[in-house]
This record gives C-alpha cells, structure tokens and sequence, in this order.
C-alpha cells in the first residue's frame, strides 16, 4: 500500500504547468478558501481526482481549495455535509453517481433528497470498472477461467467494494447472480481498504473503480481480466472488455460530477461550471486522468441532472438484482 501512495503522490498528484486561463477576476467567485467535501478516503480514485482538480482551481483563482474527507454509507455521508452546508458557494465537493442515481433506491430513508437539496455544477470524470483479482491467490487469467474458479471455490467467492450500493457492489452481484457464483459481498469504506484484502488473499475479486486498481495491476501484484466499459481503456490497453472477455451485456460505467448545496446563487454556480468545464477542457489534465484510468469529463448542470435521470431506471433494476435494502 505504501508502494501505491507513493506513486500517487509522486505521479499523479504533481503540479502541472502555468495556469492556462490567469487569475480570477475581483469580485467572481471565489473570493476566499472553499471547502472540498470528498466523500471518500484518501488515495481512492474519488480522493486522487478531485485533488488534480483543486490544484488546477487553485492555480487559476489564487485561492484556496481545501479537501476535507468523510467517508461511509456510500458517499452519503460526505454527500449529506455538502447538502446541509451553507448554500454560499464556499462548500462543494465530487458526488459519484451512487449519491445522484443510486442511493434513493437503496435507502428506505436518506438524510437529503437528491433532486432537492443538491445543485450540480458540472461532469467530473467517468471511468469503467474493472473485474480484477489477486495475481497470488487467483490462478485465472481470464474471465471465463476466473467464472469457473469462482464456481469451484469452497465457501463461494468473495467480493469487495467500497460499501453497499456503489457501483462495485451491484456490479459484482449482478456478476455472480448471471454467472451462478456463490458470491460473498464483503463491503469496505473504499479501495484502500478493499486492496491488501485482496493482496492478502482475504477477498477474492472485485469489479471496482479501474482508477484505484491501475497501479496494482500495472505492476504486476493485480489481474485485470476485463473492463465494464464499451471500448478497452488506454490506461490497460491489453485488458479486454467483458463482452470481449465472453460475458456479454455487461456495459456500465461510472462517474463522478461536483456539487453544491442547493440555493447557491446561480451567479456563483455559473461561474464554477464554467471553470470546471474549462479545467476539464486541458489536455494535461485530460492526460493525468487517463494515467489514472479515469476520463476528464466536464458539462453543464443540466448535463448532470439529464444523464442521472437517464441511468436511474437502470441501477434501480440492478439494486433490485442484488437485494440490498438499507435503513
């Protein structure tokens, strides 16, 4: 794990080059230090992303964005914070799509209505999952081998995930439902956590973020053995999709967009779309999120609001499929 922070630290998260767009002007947003609720722990792809982001913002405004992380329930606690802060502008952070079209499908109550209480302010990243297992305690190196290894397995197969609801879990149930694998879900507060479970032959597979798991798998410790996305991904050219890999209708993505409490001024969500989308917009960071595994994504708000609406239906059918129900 130390081995992975360390590439984080010294690859991912270096500074890029002069700010592109200059100095903010007096009087626009922001004027003083925002707060950056990531609703993740430290080092996921959640964490890494939105930390490239806010170096970029920082550049070019002069001010200060400072990270704050609240992990658990999903990303709702970290999601729950940033629609009860104080609607001025100076509170925002990275919402994954579990908060914007997953969560009131799993939750019999939630502590803030989506479509209420939260305004989007732009498409952060988008990136596939990933069907990864140990390199030591897995022998398949393919997913047709690894489905008849984890039918054989005594005790059923285990997988992890960030925490009931997110895109890992109901990927992965819908993986062992389709499959006919005695799988175990074993939740975690994030991949830093789900890793060394892996590593230590404590878990046996994951479909999770590909953000989190490139370095693992780059160096050798982790298998990719297929991607969730259409297309292969440029970070792990070699890794087949899952229809490529023989599991056919297995197409899911996830992302990410940055929030704001609901009533924020619609002057200041303007103006923070705008620089989102323009950050978004440059090729060296588009770069460094494709090193990560992610997609530099940046759209308007209504963007946002028009693609969960969209996908909804979806991943209501999927939590269906997993059974998951949570108070």
């Amino acid at each position: 794990m130390t081995q992975r922070r360390t590439l984080l630290a010294a690859g991912l998260l270096s500074p890029l080059a002069t700010p592109a767009f200059g100095q903010a002007p007096a009087g626009q947003w922001p004027e003083r230090q925002v707060r950056v609720i990531v609703p993740w722990p430290p080092g996921g792809s959640t964490d890494v992303l939105c930390r490239i982001v806010c170096e970029r913002l920082q550049a070019i405004t002069g001010q200060s964005f400072v990270i704050e992380n609240r992990p658990g329930a999903g990303g709702n606690i970290g999601a729950d914070a940033v629609a009860k802060a104080t609607p001025d502008g100076y509170t925002m952070g990275p919402l994954t799509l579990t908060v914007w079209a997953i969560s009131q499908f799993l939750y019999a109550r939630m502590p803030f209505n989506t479509d209420r209480d939260l305004q989007p302010l732009s498409m952060h990243w988008e990136l596939p999952n990933v069907l990864v297992v140990s390199s030591a305690h897995t022998p398949a190196r393919t997913a047709r081998e690894f489905i008849e290894f984890a039918k054989t397995k005594q005790g059923g197969a285990s997988y992890g995930s960030p925490g009931v609801g997110t895109t890992a879990h109901l990927c992965g149930s819908l993986f062992v439902a389709r499959n006919g694998i005695d799988g175990v879900h074993v939740p975690f507060r994030g991949a830093a956590q789900t890793i060394p479970a892996m590593l230590s032959g404590d878990v046996t597979f994951a479909i999770d973020n590909l953000a989190s798991y490139v370095p693992v798998i780059q160096e050798g410790r982790m298998r990719g053995l297929a991607v969730t996305s259409a297309e292969r991904h440029p970070a792990l050219p070699d890794v087949p999709t899952m229809a490529e890999a023989g599991v056919p209708n297995f197409t899911v993505t996830s992302w990410c967009a940055f929030g704001m409490p609901a009533g924020v001024p619609p002057a200041i969500v303007a103006r923070a779309s705008a620089l989102l989308q323009q950050v978004a917009a440059e090729p060296a960071l588009q770069e460094r999120f494709l090193r990560t595994g992610a997609h530099a994504r940046g759209s308007s708000p209504e963007g946002v609001w028009e693609r969960a609406r969209r996908e909804r239906p979806l991943w209501q059918e999927m939590v269906r499929i997993s059974g998951a129900r949570l108070e």
